[in-house]
């Protein structure tokens, strides 16, 4: 180890930071400059990467979960040789450019995962261990190893805060995740002053509790870094937690280890007197120090050779294994060659099945035909379907089964399933009731601005679940999850919509998709458009029209659709159309000839949806044309709870007669 370069690496990342924070105004360098010695050691001696192949499939993940201090990696992936050129530092937090305030997956390369609200990315990096683990069992073989790579996460104090992180790191220790190896950057500092005034647990006991190993350094002895790390991997059979005692802002003659330092530029002054002392000639702005730019330019040789070396163990592996090469490239292709094997059920007119037993059933065909396919749900498997009959769990001594049993941790879940998405080799889903897509959502926006495709099965969707009572029954969530830019919900009617909304999930390549499905009995409908099916993935399409042209038209989504067909039968003297509306999303999307022909301009329009009004004011006619609940629903058989609200097809009729 080159300690003398190393310095030189670190003296560069907070001189880039400096002056690029400076530059912008605004940004985190306290962070950045606590870990500076902890991201030369990392990038230069511990990670297996290689900065020409950036997606290179057995390279070590680094996540920063402390997001905020995103020059760090900026730096450190500008100084390694990725393509982040130094203009990109100059440009930080500029609308359009390779450096925004946050890491943005897709945006940057060599950047992850998107982070920011912190714990996400820890609890991100528990799905990438699970996938490299099971990866490994796959296609390792005695004579050839392909995947044998860790999962680095640098966490901050306030990840540690988030209740995220304790969910993740619960979930990780039961699993076992020996690949994992999380830095904390145990700095004492947070926002609004020392960390005395709101954190003083025993961090590295809480972890042990957890089943994790637990270590303690300091995060500017590069010697001491490396020695732990290597103690980390010895540890095979838990993750590790390293907790490295670091002073924020490290290099600020008057500002380290003061709280100011964390989310604000130094400043004119103590800018220039931090790049004296780390050694920066005078006047020089964005300095880069030569013995980094050289320490660097031999890593890469070495890079190359080890990347290189891989790749003939790869090919021999391949040629050793040609079917199992033809798997892992249709595991790394999302499993998308094995879709259509899948034997989905078929329904007729007539048939009755509730919307989550529909989508069990699925979910059992997907997994005996797609070998990728995993997911669970947050212990409610049983009640939202999602159990993999004749599929075995993933535990720790169970490495190929595929049923994920979260426990009660819906939002670690979420950004697990991101995490497994992300790391490449799995069509991943989870599922819980929809009331608590709440404790999911913060992932489930995360999933919406990376483009994951990643499915949320979201069961019991409506009032009609009954007995639970209010908290149980939501009202607001599909409104709340259809405003997420890039969220895809579905929320099919009959048993017939869920087969189709399953296979529009599973062929959605740029973002994640809900299913909002029913706990209740729906009926099969027979269907007045022959091409349903084509229509129904642009977001709606015709299922009852009246033999003249149409006075009245009910668009209605889910279980709605059959309230909206009995009440049409209630006002014969009506000439009535049903729409189901799967998708508002995508119905507005749609140009306007098609949303025409669905809707019949100037006709009225009515809205059934058993939930809050206010997102229907595209549709239908006026406010008052809304068949909605705006309030929260009751207690007791979801029959009587309906008739209690007045949520029945003869409270819809009433309304279509209310004007004519």
């Amino acid at each position: 180890m080159d300690k003398k370069a190393l310095q030189a690496v670190a003296a560069s990342v907070r001189s880039l930071t400096i002056d690029g924070i400076e530059k912008s105004t605004t940004g985190h360098p306290g962070m950045v400059l606590g870990c500076a010695d902890l991201g030369a050691v990392l990038y230069g001696e511990i990670l297996k990467h290689y900065s020409k192949v950036p997606d290179w499939i057995d390279r070590d993940r680094f996540i920063l979960s402390a997001g905020h201090g995103s020059m760090l990696l900026y730096t450190l992936l500008h100084l390694s040789g990725y393509d982040l050129p130094k203009e990109e530092l100059m440009r930080f937090r500029r609308v359009g450019s390779l450096t925004p305030g946050h890491p943005e997956y897709g945006h940057t390369v060599g950047v992850e995962t998107t982070t920011g609200p912190l714990g996400a990315g820890f609890a991100t990096a528990a799905g990438m261990a699970v996938a490299e683990k099971k990866l490994a069992d796959r296609f390792n073989t005695s004579d050839h190893t392909i995947f044998n790579h860790y999962t680095y996460v640098l966490s901050g104090d306030g990840c540690m805060m988030e209740g995220i992180t304790g969910e993740a790191a619960s979930l990780a220790g039961h699993l076992k995740l020996g690949k994992l190896i999380v830095f904390y950057d145990s700095n004492s500092i947070s926002i609004e002053g020392p960390t005395a005034i709101t954190f003083t647990e025993d961090v590295a006991a809480r972890f042990r509790a957890y089943n994790w190993q637990t270590l303690e350094g300091s995060a500017h002895d590069v010697d001491e870094i490396s020695r732990l790390v290597e103690a980390a991997k010895q540890e095979t059979g838990r993750p590790t937690l390293i907790v490295l005692k670091s002073i924020i802002g490290k290099g600020s003659p008057n500002k380290e280890g003061h709280h100011e330092i964390h989310g604000k530029p130094l400043g004119k002054e103590e800018a220039a007197a931090a790049k004296r002392s780390l050694g920066v000639p005078e006047g020089e702005q964005f300095y880069v120090f030569p013995e980094a730019r050289k320490y660097f330019t031999q890593k890469a040789e070495q890079w190359m050779a080890r990347y290189q070396s891989w790749r003939k163990t790869f090919e021999a592996w391949g040629k050793a294994n040609p079917e199992m090469k033809q798997e892992l490239e249709a595991f790394l292709n999302m499993g998308r060659p094995w879709y259509g094997k899948a034997n989905l059920p078929v329904f007729s007119p007539g048939d009755s099945a509730a919307g989550r037993d529909v989508s069990g059933k699925i979910i059992s065909a997907y997994a005996d035909a797609v070998e990728n396919f995993i997911g669970g749900s947050a212990d409610l498997s049983s009640t939202t379907k999602t159990e993999m009959p004749g599929h075995a769990d993933f535990q720790a001594d169970s490495l190929h089964g595929r049923v994920i049993r979260f426990g009660v941790r819906e939002h670690a879940m979420a950004s697990i399933v991101n995490g497994l998405t992300l790391h490449g080799g799995f069509r991943a889903f989870c599922g819980t009731i929809l009331i608590f897509a709440d404790y999911m959502r913060p992932a489930m926006r995360l999933a919406a601005l990376m483009k994951l495709p990643v499915i949320y099965i979201l069961t019991h969707d409506s009032i009609f679940i009954g007995g639970d009572g209010p908290t149980h029954q939501p009202v607001e969530q599909l409104a709340s999850l259809r405003i997420i830019p890039n969220m895809l919900v579905l929320r099919p009617a009959d048993p017939e919509e869920v087969v189709e909304a399953w296979q529009m999930a599973m062929d959605r390549k740029d973002g994640p998709t809900v299913l909002a499905l029913s706990r209740q009995p729906v009926s099969v409908f027979f269907k007045h458009d022959p091409e349903w099916r084509e229509n129904m993935r642009k977001g709606a399409y015709i299922v009852r029209e009246p033999e003249k042209r149409p006075e009245l038209v009910i668009a209605a989504t889910g279980s709605e659709v059959d309230i909206a067909l009995t009440a049409a039968d209630l006002v014969p003297d009506k000439q009535i159309r049903v729409v189901s509306i799967t998708s508002l999303e995508l119905f507005m999307d749609q140009p306007e000839e098609f949303r025409s022909s669905i809707l019949s301009p100037g006709v009225r329009t009515i809205v059934a949806e058993a939930g809050i009004t206010r997102c229907w004011e595209g549709i239908a006619s006026s406010p008052e044309d809304v068949f909605g609940i705006n309030r929260f629903g009751e207690s007791g058989p979801g029959d009587e709870v309906a008739e209690h609200l007045g949520y029945t097809p003869k409270g819809l009729a009433e309304l279509i007669r209310r004007r004519k």
